[in-house]
């Protein structure tokens, strides 16, 4: 199973369209603090990238932590959902339009929901079973397991964009000349 999971990744990764993640870092690294978010296995994505986004130096914060400031006309959100119709996601995202910040949308759903709204969209291709309409939310998917594909409940998605995220930090790196010992200085120590 996990070769065919790597076989799957690979071939969604040919895929993704270079001036979206060209688009996507131009983003980031314009901006003055980077939030990220995500709901269920999309939002863990979305955590372990705003860390390493701190490793890298960045100001960086996860949507509905306690210690999340404010955000403003100069931040970057980047949201993580496969579907882009989740009710939480869209309602975050539509309340940073509002605001006038950039929203960046990393989905499997480039042409629908929260990626209406976005200023630049990175599509990562899944096998997951599309909604029949707005109302076939992420959580009770998630809650009825209705996804059909050979990775439980359609996790490829959130598979792939770990291995995205992890990409792009990659890709700051070699752009911010940060190597590892600088981002090692920036972890954790009081575990």
């Amino acid at each position: 199973m996990m070769r065919l999971m790597g076989s799957r990744i690979s071939q969604i990764a040919e895929r993704i369209e270079d001036g979206e993640v060209e688009a996507l870092i131009r983003a980031i690294s314009g901006a003055r603090r980077v939030f990220v978010m995500g709901a269920g296995r999309s939002g863990l994505v979305a955590k372990a990238f705003a860390m390493r986004l701190m490793h890298l130096g960045l100001q960086s914060f996860v949507v509905g932590e306690t210690i999340t400031p404010s955000f403003s006309p100069d931040d970057v959100m980047v949201i993580f959902s496969g579907s882009g119709r989740t009710r939480t996601v869209v309602d975050i995202a539509s309340t940073a339009k509002e605001i006038g910040g950039t929203l960046c949308v990393v989905t499997a759903n480039p042409t629908g929901g929260v990626a209406t709204m976005a200023d630049v969209v990175v599509e990562i291709e899944s096998n997951r079973d599309p909604g029949v309409d707005d109302s076939c939310e992420f959580e009770r998917r998630q809650m009825t397991g209705e996804h059909k594909s050979f990775a439980p409940l359609g996790t490829i998605f959130e598979t792939t964009a770990m291995v995205f995220a992890d990409a792009v930090i990659s890709r700051l790196m070699e752009l911010r000349q940060v190597d590892e010992g600088q981002m090692k200085k920036r972890h954790t120590n009081i575990e």
